[in-house]
């Protein structure tokens, strides 16, 4: 790591260059955090207080709330604080710390996204063996190996990246730290080893999305099996949301970071990034609340609960 890089902050790309929309941008971007904050705080509120939500899905939808806030707690504050007082500095040390918690926070989602999908799987594949196969202990250990991985991976990215020395600026085309622009700042063929840890990422990534796939086909084809419409309603009903947080998860992340660079731009470019980063958090409780009878009932006593009391 080269002495010059160790004390040089990087500069983050500017949301806009007129004083009135860098105002609009932070208000927007406060807006997004608090619905974020709010909606996310009243699922793992709602999941903690009701006794009857203490289940494996909600469990996990639990986890998945706090890698939301985690995520949008990384990014946007930083991006916050540049719109309001017309920066666009990040300390070295900033930088290293945004690029680890955003890879563990996302890479940890990512690994209970898959453990969701085969919560789902079992309970409408193999209802039998549900209790067995998902018991209080499986789930917790499930739950802290999608942790562990997320941690492991975010821990082996960031010390690949920052090893790395630095001689091409120190200007970042991103709102956030993001590692494909902190390489192209490297003046040493040894990004390559970030580039080899990443293909290996993107593998397991792979795999996990391949894996979902095909549960999912199983899971339709005996939804469809089920003879009540009834039965199929509310077992739709506990797989949409699901299956709609994981498109947008998958999608827009992919898009992201595999987009020909024919058609790259650095407007696409962070419009694609704020799509991948910021967007998700605030949205998946919505789209989860929405279609959950039992978690929109829970949320709203929780609410009504909170307002008599004051």
């Amino acid at each position: 790591m080269s002495n010059s890089s160790s004390i040089r902050p990087f500069l983050l790309l500017a949301l806009a260059d007129t004083r009135q929309l860098q105002l609009l941008h932070f208000c927007l971007l406060l807006g997004i955090s608090l619905a974020a904050l709010l909606g996310n705080g009243l699922i793992i509120s709602a999941i903690a207080c009701s006794h009857h939500l203490h289940t494996p899905m909600f469990f996990f939808l639990l986890n998945l709330a706090l890698s939301d806030l985690g995520s949008i707690c990384t990014t946007v504050p930083k991006a916050m604080h540049n719109s309001l007082w017309d920066t666009r500095d990040i300390s070295y040390s900033g930088c290293a710390a945004q690029v680890f918690f955003f890879v563990f926070f996302m890479g940890a989602e990512f690994s209970l996204l898959t453990i969701m999908c085969y919560d789902r799987y079992v309970s409408i594949c193999k209802p039998l063996h549900y209790g067995t196969l998902l018991g209080s202990r499986a789930c917790a250990h499930m739950a802290a190996a999608a942790w562990a991985s997320g941690f492991l991976n975010a821990l082996l990215h960031t010390a690949n990246t920052f090893s790395l020395p630095l001689c091409h600026g120190n200007s970042l085309g991103q709102f956030f730290c993001e590692i494909p622009h902190i390489l192209k700042l490297s003046c040493s063929k040894s990004y390559l080893r970030e580039l080899g840890v990443s293909v290996f990422t993107a593998s397991l990534a792979f795999g996990c999305f391949v894996f979902m796939f095909f549960s999912y086909v199983q899971i339709f084809r005996a939804v469809l099996r089920i003879p009540s419409e009834q039965g199929r309603h509310k077992a739709f009903s506990t797989c949409l949301p699901h299956l709609a947080v994981v498109s947008l998860f998958v999608s827009t992340g992919t898009f992201a970071h595999l987009k020909p660079p024919s058609i790259s731009s650095p407007l696409l470019d962070l419009g694609v990034s704020i799509l991948y980063s910021v967007v998700p958090p605030p949205l998946n409780p919505f789209i989860y609340s929405l279609r959950n009878q039992e978690l929109k009932a829970a949320v709203w006593a929780l609410m009504n609960g909170w307002f008599q009391k004051h």
